[in-house]
C-alpha cells in the first residue's frame, strides 16, 4: 500500500515541477504582452490609432507563430521526444523574451512577436504529454492540475511585474525565468512510453498530423476536442478584454479597468483549474466535471449580461466567477491527451490549445459583424450562447479517459 509521503513525491515529480513553471512563464509572457504593448510602442514612437492598429498586427503575428509552432513542436514531441520539445520551446521562447526587451522598431518587435510566439507554442501540450505518460493513470489527473493550475498564476504575476518595472525589464525577467527553466530540465527523465515506442517498431508512424484527417473518427475526436475549449477564449477575449465597453454599456457603477479584470479572470482561472483538476480525480470522470463547469459558466455570462446598473466590485466578482468556470480548461487539455495513442499524442495535445487560441480570430469577427444590428449585449448573448452550445456537443463526442490506460497507438 502506498504512503501519502509516496504519492506525493510521485505527483510532484521533475517533470510535473517543470511543466508547471514553464506554462507559468508561458502564461506570463502571453498576458505581459496585452499589459506592455501601449507603454511599449509609446516608447517606440508611436501614438493615437498607432497604439490599436500596431498592437493588433502584433498580436496577430503572435498568434499565427502560435499556430505554426504548434503543429510544428506537436510533430518534433511525437518524434524526437517529450523532453526535446519542451527544452527546444523553452529556449526558443525564453531567447525572444528577451530579444523583445532590446528591440527598437516595429519590424523588429513583429519578428520576435512571431518568434516568441512560435516558442510559446510547444510549452503546454508537451508539460501536459509527458506528465500524463509519466505519472500512473491514478494520479495524472493532479498532475495536469499542477501545471495548468501553477500555469495560470503567471498571468497574475505578469500583470503586478508589469506594474513594477520597466517594459523591457519585465521581458528580461520573463526571459531569465525560462533560461533557469533550462537547468531543472536536465532532472526530467524521457517518456517511458515513448522509449518503448522508438524501441519497439521503427515502421510505426510518429507524430503525423495529417493522420489526423485521413480516420472520420480519429477527426472527430480531434474536432471535438478543440471545440469544447471555444467558451474558453470566447470569455477571456471578448467579455474580459472588453469589459469597460460591457460595463459602460451595463451602466455599471464606478470605473471598470481592463487590466483589473484580466487580473480577475485568471485569479479565477487559478482557482478554477485547481478545482476541476482535483474533482476529475475524486470523481474519476472528466467528462462530468467538464460539463459542471460548462454549466456555471453559462449562468455566469447570463449574470454578466444582465449586471446592469451593479456596483464596479460586483461587476469584477462576476468576472472572478467566470475565470472560475472556465478553471475546466486544465481537464480538457488533459483529456486531448488521453484520446489518443502515444504515437501522435503530443501532436494533439500541442495543437489543440494554440487552435482554440486561434478561434477568438473567428468569435471576434462574429461578434464584430453582430455588434451594429443587435449591440454589444446582444451580439455577446449570441455569440456566447453558440459556443456554449457547440462546447456541449463536442464532449457528448468524446470517450471518457480518467483511468485510462494510455499505452497504445493509433493505427495508421
Amino acid at each position: 500500500m502506498k504512503t501519502n509521503e509516496s504519492v506525493l513525491r510521485q505527483i510532484f515529480a521533475p517533470a510535473v515541477i517543470v511543466g508547471a513553471l514553464g506554462y507559468f512563464v508561458d502564461i506570463y509572457d502571453l498576458i505581459l504582452f496585452a499589459i506592455v504593448r501601449t507603454s511599449s510602442l509609446k516608447d517606440l514612437g508611436f501614438s493615437g490609432d498607432e497604439l490599436v492598429s500596431h498592437g493588433i498586427f502584433l498580436l496577430n503575428l503572435q498568434m499565427i507563430g502560435m499556430l505554426v509552432g504548434g503543429i510544428v513542436f506537436g510533430i518534433l514531441g511525437d518524434r524526437l521526444g517529450r523532453v526535446a520539445l519542451l527544452f527546444s520551446s523553452i529556449l526558443l521562447y525564453s531567447i525572444a523574451n528577451i530579444a523583445n526587451g532590446f528591440v527598437h522598431s516595429l519590424e523588429a518587435y513583429a519578428a520576435w512577436r512571431f518568434i516568441a510566439g512560435f516558442g510559446l507554442a510547444g510549452e503546454l501540450g508537451g508539460g501536459i504529454t509527458l506528465v500524463t505518460e509519466v505519472l500512473p493513470k491514478e494520479l495524472r489527473g493532479y498532475g495536469t492540475m499542477i501545471v495548468a493550475t501553477v500555469g495560470v498564476f503567471g498571468a497574475v504575476i505578469g500583470g503586478l511585474v508589469a506594474d513594477l518595472v520597466h517594459w523591457r525589464n519585465a521581458y528580461f525577467i520573463g526571459g531569465g525565468l525560462g533560461l533557469l527553466l533550462l537547468i531543472l530540465r536536465m532532472s526530467v527523465a524521457e517518456s517511458g512510453m515513448f522509449k518503448n515506442l522508438k524501441k519497439s517498431d521503427a515502421s510505426v508512424s510518429r507524430g503525423n498530423f495529417l493522420a489526423l484527417f485521413t480516420n472520420a473518427k480519429r477527426f472527430r475526436k480531434y474536432l471535438c476536442c478543440i471545440l469544447i475549449g471555444l467558451p474558453t477564449w470566447f470569455v477571456i477575449g471578448i467579455l474580459v478584454t472588453f469589459s469597460p465597453e460591457f460595463a459602460k454599456a451595463l451602466n455599471v457603477k464606478g470605473a471598470v479597468n481592463a487590466a483589473h479584470a484580466v487580473a480577475f479572470a485568471y485569479l479565477g482561472i487559478t482557482f478554477g483549474g485547481f478545482a476541476s483538476g482535483y474533482l476529475s480525480q475524486q470523481m474519476r470522470s472528466r467528462k462530468k466535471v467538464v460539463l459542471g463547469f460548462l454549466l456555471f459558466s453559462a449562468l455566469c455570462l447570463a449574470a454578466y449580461l444582465l449586471a446592469r446598473g451593479c456596483s464596479d466590485g460586483t461587476f469584477y466578482l462576476i468576472i472572478l466567477l467566470l475565470g472560475f468556470g472556465m478553471g475546466y480548461w486544465t481537464v480538457f487539455v488533459t483529456i486531448a491527451a488521453e484520446q489518443f495513442g502515444t504515437n501522435i499524442r503530443a501532436t494533439v495535445a500541442t495543437t489543440v490549445p494554440n487552435f482554440i487560441r486561434g478561434s477568438l480570430v473567428p468569435i471576434a469577427l462574429a461578434f464584430n459583424y453582430l455588434k451594429p444590428q443587435t449591440g454589444i449585449l446582444g451580439s455577446a448573448a449570441i455569440v456566447g450562447a453558440i459556443c456554449f452550445v457547440i462546447a456541449l456537443w463536442a464532449l457528448r463526442g468524446l470517450d471518457e479517459t480518467s483511468g485510462k490506460d494510455l499505452d497504445y497507438i493509433e493505427p495508421a
